[in-house]
């Protein structure tokens, strides 16, 4: 029977600090308290670099040098985590605390099976034989759902799904059967039906084993549909906590209020999402400009087509390495035609697998087309792309971290693309054209002078929006681009994507796998189904009414803080 008296994790007076270089200090959580029972689900949420992430790695003896703790102190399951050291003494990782990371692939090994890894702790902390700990591989296998647990024991991680991969780490954290986990984003990098089977799974584990659950995350829905309690967080301090429901219906702290605020709805759509500061929402002076520097923005009406994609097909493989023998087909794109209107946001959604990136990367030229035409700016496009048309087609990606030159200036990276497309008479004027782009996008002129490291990852993203802008192009592509960013850094660029268009004149083609994103740009969408357009509509037609068994599963499973809340009301 589990002990629901004594705290899985019991945080008093928290203080972690980094010295600094310069002599001084960086205090990264101030004073912090934070308190889990048996079988509760406590979410610790906030916006990049507020804390949450240091609390966790400082309970898990994971902080970095030269962070330390210098104050407070951390109980888990009855054990104190000596201070000095910052290590959990007597606490075994695995045994007593496991851990659920963002990404299955970078938290699994691929060299080794999945037996492997499941048996490890367990041989090292259990002392368990090796047909014992294969049993009881077993049984967690089981547990997590994982469908024909005794054939997946022997796959590698590249062998399963991202749903499946993040199941086995989930088994692999329940291992030692450990009284506290920490998931950190487990949902994030997950389609909305797998997210929802991995949340439900959570809340079973909790319930069941007695498992308490520290839950980092940044997604509002997940939190109103699993968590017992809530803690937000901001530059270090805990400014509210309490539970799930008081905290999500009636915040008391001014800034808990707006973060809850600028969650997308998927209920409604908004002319602006509301966001915690105006002042990176750039100025209308420089987004003027970007307008006036547009040579497309004035020309066509909202029906005419800049991108036309009839009959588009992808095929890879075909051909074996050994003479006689034909190797099998992948059709990732199957049949797909859509336009794209001048000054439209065209939505694109659905699973992670079901082509729509592959379709992103091949309008891109990215990726060959195997039949079907694309027509943009009416030119039928081949393998090779002019330079004038990459010009006027532009791609923001999912990370922004990959996306920039870390040994480029900022203001390099952004005039470079508009001194190759000679948009500038000289390296000067290049320069001012990047200092506009960057207050357009919301960024001081001088940050130019930083590398992108200096940068977190929203105001990366807006670097890389603005470096897109620079070619001034007539279509964005933008690739999953706020999936990775925290509620309110999401509220703000989806605004800025907005304004572009509405000042520009831009057409982008937006991909997302949220819902209530997708529902917030769009002014089309398509949705896709291994390779196919299942449904096409106007976006409140296809909100409102949606006509494919498909679409209505994909509504009926995203998290949406206002329904979860309006259902807990209802029920009392």
């Amino acid at each position: 029977m589990t002990d629901t008296t004594t705290p899985v994790l019991d945080i008093r007076n928290l203080r972690v600090e980094y010295p600094l270089a310069n002599g001084h200090t960086l205090t990264a959580v101030k004073d912090t308290d934070l308190l889990i029972r048996p079988g509760e689900i406590h979410a610790l949420v906030g916006e990049s670099g507020a804390g949450k992430t240091t609390v966790g790695n400082a309970l898990m003896g994971l902080l970095q040098a030269p962070g330390k703790i210098v104050s407070g102190s951390i109980t888990i399951a009855g054990k104190p985590v000596d201070l000095r050291t910052g290590r959990t003494e007597g606490i075994v990782p695995g045994r007593d605390v496991g851990a659920i990371f963002q990404d299955p692939m970078t938290s699994l090994n691929p060299l080794f099976t999945v037996e492997s890894q499941l048996c490890e702790g367990m041989l090292a902390h259990l002392k368990l034989s090796s047909k014992e700990a294969k049993a009881r591989a077993l049984d967690l296998m089981r547990a997590v759902g994982i469908p024909e647990p005794e054939r997946r024991l022997g796959s590698y991680p590249h062998q399963l799904s991202g749903g499946q991969r993040q199941r086995v780490v989930i088994a692999t954290a329940l291992a030692c059967g450990p009284k506290l986990i920490v998931a950190d984003e487990p949902t994030t990098a997950l389609d909305v039906s797998v997210q929802a089977q991995i949340l439900k799974l959570i809340r079973d584990l909790a319930d069941e084993r007695g498992v308490g659950v520290l839950l980092v995350t940044h997604n509002m829905g997940v939190v109103a549909e699993i968590a017992d309690r809530v803690t937000i967080m901001q530059n270090g301090s805990v400014v509210e906590s309490g539970s799930a429901r008081e905290v999500l219906t009636a915040p008391k702290a001014a800034y808990a209020r707006t973060l809850i605020a600028a969650v997308p709805p998927i209920e409604t759509r908004l002319e602006r999402l509301p966001v915690p500061s105006e002042e990176t929402q750039g100025t209308l002076e420089a987004r003027a400009a970007v307008r006036r520097k547009s040579t497309k923005s004035e020309t066509g009406s909202r029906d005419d087509a800049v991108l036309s994609v009839r009959d588009l097909a992808v095929e890879y493989g075909g051909h074996s390495l050994f003479p006689g023998r034909k190797a099998s087909v992948f059709k990732a794109v199957k049949g797909v035609s859509f336009d794209v209107r001048r000054g439209e946001i065209f939505g694109l959604v659905g699973e992670s697998g079901c082509g729509k990136t592959t379709v992103a990367n091949t309008i891109a030229g990215l990726v060959t087309q195997s039949s079907g035409t694309i027509d943009f700016l009416g030119t039928t496009l081949g393998a090779r792309r002019e330079k004038s048309i990459r010009q006027s087609l532009q791609m923001v990606f999912q990370d922004p971290y990959s996306a920039l030159n870390p040994r480029l200036r900022i203001n390099a990276a952004i005039a470079e693309p508009i001194l190759f497309y000679k948009l500038a008479s000289n390296a000067e004027e290049a320069r001012q054209d990047a200092k506009t782009l960057l207050e357009a996008v919301g960024l001081p002129a001088d940050a130019g002078a930083r590398f992108s490291h200096a940068f977190s990852g929203g105001q990366r993203q807006r670097i890389a929006i603005a470096r897109a802008l620079g070619p001034r192009p007539s279509l964005l592509i933008c690739d999953e681009p706020t999936s990775a960013l925290d509620v309110s850094v999401q509220a703000q660029l989806l605004n800025l994507l907005k304004d572009l268009r509405d000042l520009a004149g831009l057409s982008m083609l937006f991909i997302s796998h949220d819902l209530a994103v997708i529902r917030q740009m769009c002014d089309r969408i398509a949705v896709m189904k291994a390779g196919e357009i299942v449904e096409l509509a106007d976006t409140e037609a296809l909100f409102t009414a949606p006509k494919h068994d498909y679409t209505k599963e994909l509504l009926r499973l995203a998290p949406s803080l206002d329904r979860i809340l309006s259902r807990q009301s209802a029920l009392g």
